[in-house]
């Protein structure tokens, strides 16, 4: 299984609407796994992120007025990529890891993109 990562409304009635994502369009944001021993570590925790580790114990919506915010969370990330490759390497190699990792970060980083664009939120799940 996979964590996807999307892009959501807030329609009139409060309620979520999740944005069509286009054919062809890959959206993980990491495997299943990842959520307690990637964006839920000791480490990423300890850069002070507060978003990410949420998805250690249930999916991470991120409101529209909080896009911001996550938006500097997941630069930090990225900022410190080699630190949370090496602190969170399983049985890849770290190599193989860091761009695993780089790869999501960069998935998050658009759906982010679309969701300012729009006034939208950010669904990680």
């Amino acid at each position: 299984m996979s964590l996807l990562v999307d892009v959501f409304v807030r329609e009139p009635d409060g309620k979520r609407r999740i944005l069509d994502v286009p054919d062809g369009v890959y959206q993980s944001g990491g495997f299943e796994s990842w959520r307690t021993t990637v964006w839920g570590s000791e480490f990423v925790r300890s850069l002070g992120a507060r978003f990410l580790p949420v998805l250690a114990y249930q999916d991470l919506y991120v409101e529209a007025e909080d896009v911001p915010e996550f938006r500097r969370e997941v630069a930090l990330l990225h900022a410190r990529l080699d630190e949370v490759a090496h602190s969170t390497q399983r049985p890849r190699t770290v190599e193989e890891h860091r761009h695993q990792i780089e790869t999501r970060l960069q998935i998050i980083e658009e759906s982010i993109r679309k969701a300012l664009e729009i006034g939208g939120g950010v669904l990680i799940w």
